[in-house]
């Protein structure tokens, strides 16, 4: 198993099937466009792969807000592949990215998740993670 960021296109999209099982309202010939576009604002990707595989793909951003007294990192999003879960590689994901975070000097890591995903809040709570606020939004 082996988790690197995800840079040339060819990463990217071999991420693409992993993250649609999340995100299946992205079509999958938008998907490259769609990516690039966002990591001209910041956006990257990371992945865990396993036998040529992507098993798991994780999109994060790095950033600063007054109330963490310094930078964070959010996640946008975190998939393991359906046919893979509970063998480890959501961990490892989640390994990398506080490592990452906290070699960019993060004092945070945060993310959200729908309230709908009993199985994925499971984890993170299994991981450390802690629920510390709402997420409200509203659609414009």
């Amino acid at each position: 198993m082996n988790v690197a960021e995800l840079r040339s296109d060819d990463e990217i999209l071999a991420a693409r099937d992993v993250m649609r099982q999340l995100r299946p309202d992205i079509a999958a010939e938008d998907y490259l466009a769609t990516v690039r576009r966002m990591m001209e604002g910041g956006y990257r990707q990371a992945g865990v792969f396993e036998e040529g595989e992507v098993r798991a793909v994780g999109g994060f951003r790095i950033f600063e807000m007054l109330y963490t007294g310094g930078s964070l990192m959010y996640v946008d999003d975190l998939s393991t592949d359906t046919r893979q879960r509970s063998r480890g590689h959501g961990r490892a994901l989640l390994d990398w990215l506080k490592a990452e975070a906290r070699a960019r000097g993060c004092v945070q890591l945060h993310l959200d998740s729908g309230v709908q995903r009993a199985l994925a809040h499971r984890f993170y709570f299994r991981e450390g993670l802690t629920v510390s606020s709402f997420h409200f939004r509203t659609e414009l």
